[in-house]
């Protein structure tokens, strides 16, 4: 299930719309039970536990960034507030917290549907995208429950949703309230700013900057106000952080210790396990330098060919995809940031890359969380083949979208639907 070429469908009615939109947020929700059964419920590596010590905190009056150590921006904190109001813990607050997660995937679903109505897709590639959206978390697997990961992506959706409606100002404060909540999406800001510009001038697009930044802005003054040192340090722990053991990086420093003897330090810090040691920085290094020079690359060549919504998608699923294939840190659940973007591409390539994420999620789903600390304590053989198998895989995924970025073809292009 995914993309469709369909240049010969005409767009789906709203009605059609709206019943296969109520479809796939049922198919989710069937693909949300089954995550809590069964070879799911195995071996579980959850975060809830942090997100409930946080929770419980500020329901007790303290004050985030002062008074306790917050490792993730202040959007995030309203996710962590809500399971706990009331005192909640234990099974109480996960339950609470995994019902909070559902309701926000069933608004991921939704705002992927607004996105592909703006788009006028057909009936085949509104069920197909759709279908797509609400099965992936069962192939990504368990992380998805117990990650609040799902807050940032469906905002994230819901401002390219905007965008692809010319509702541009709508657009850009969603994108801000994305950025509040975990800072991956700042990513897009060029792309939208230079969407807006070229297509309604300087004036609108300084505005929307505004708007954004006065979302962003509103987040974290008042934390900056109260405990600059606090932010600051939360800033600086994910900046800093070193070569996570899932990354492109340490799996080939993974698989060159078993085919070449090579040796590796292991050392957990900044909430995961990393490798550490002359290789492993310069590695990580290298990674921040490509992933840095990939996304500027995507953004100039963004803004050197034609603003059109489907270059608008491509440009910023590329964006997400280069963040996450190329950067030092690649946790299981960077994934969940990818899930609503790549059904958005139309095309054939929207299919290829379809297809290429949904091989990337299955190849997680291998080791994570089943074998994980196989991985992480033992550097398990197999285990480092599937880390490096799926991100060479996403790596394929960037390449993918990116060849739908540079395909300027008109003829193509407008064959595709894409004028």
């Amino acid at each position: 299930m995914t993309t469709l070429t369909e240049s010969s469908s005409r767009p789906a009615d709203a009605g059609y719309a709206a019943a296969a939109t109520l479809v796939a947020v049922v198919l989710f929700l069937v693909a949300w039970a089954v995550l809590h059964r069964g070879v799911f419920a195995r071996h579980p590596i959850v975060d809830t536990p942090v997100y409930e010590r946080y929770g419980s905190a500020i329901d007790s009056g303290q004050v985030p960034y002062r008074d306790f150590a917050l490792e993730y921006p202040p959007g995030a904190i309203p996710v962590f507030v809500l399971p706990a109001l009331g005192g909640a813990h234990g099974d109480a607050y996960r339950r609470r917290f995994e019902a909070l997660m559902a309701f926000l995937g069933e608004l991921m679903v939704v705002s992927v549907a607004l996105a592909l109505v703006a788009l006028g897709a057909g009936r085949r590639r509104l069920l197909a995208a759709l279908g797509f959206a609400a099965v992936a978390p069962l192939l990504l697997g368990p992380v998805v429950v117990s990650r609040f990961d799902l807050w940032p992506a469906a905002l994230t959706v819901i401002a390219l949703a905007a965008l692809a409606g010319d509702r541009l100002r709508l657009g850009h404060l969603a994108l801000g309230a994305a950025i509040a909540a975990k800072l991956y999406p700042a990513v897009l800001v060029p792309i939208a700013l230079v969407y807006v510009w070229r297509r309604k001038g300087r004036r609108e697009a300084l505005l929307c900057g505004g708007l954004l930044l006065g979302v962003v802005a509103l987040a974290f003054v008042p934390f900056l106000v109260i405990a600059p040192h606090g932010v600051w340090d939360s800033l600086w722990n994910q900046a800093s952080r070193p070569l996570q053991i899932e990354s492109l990086g340490a799996g080939l420093l993974l698989v060159s210790h078993h085919v070449f003897g090579t040796g590796l330090t292991m050392e957990s810090s900044h909430g995961s396990q990393n490798l550490a040691g002359t290789a492993a920085d310069t590695f990580a290094v290298a990674q921040s330098l490509l992933q840095l020079s990939a996304l500027v690359a995507i953004w100039i060549l963004f803004a050197r060919g034609p603003v059109t919504r489907t270059r608008l998608l491509y440009a910023s699923t590329a964006a997400l995809v280069a963040f996450v294939a190329l950067g030092k840190v690649l946790s299981p659940q960077f994934l969940i940031w990818l899930i609503p973007v790549v059904p958005l591409l139309r095309g054939r390539r929207g299919l290829t890359a379809a297809l290429v994420l949904a091989a990337g999620l299955v190849l997680t789903q291998l080791w994570f969380p089943y074998r994980y600390w196989d991985l992480a304590l033992h550097f398990g053989t197999l285990e480092s083949w599937l880390v490096l198998l799926r991100d060479v895989v996403l790596v394929a995924l960037l390449a993918v979208v990116i060849r739908g970025l540079v395909d300027r073809d008109p003829e193509r292009l407008a064959a595709r639907g894409t004028a």
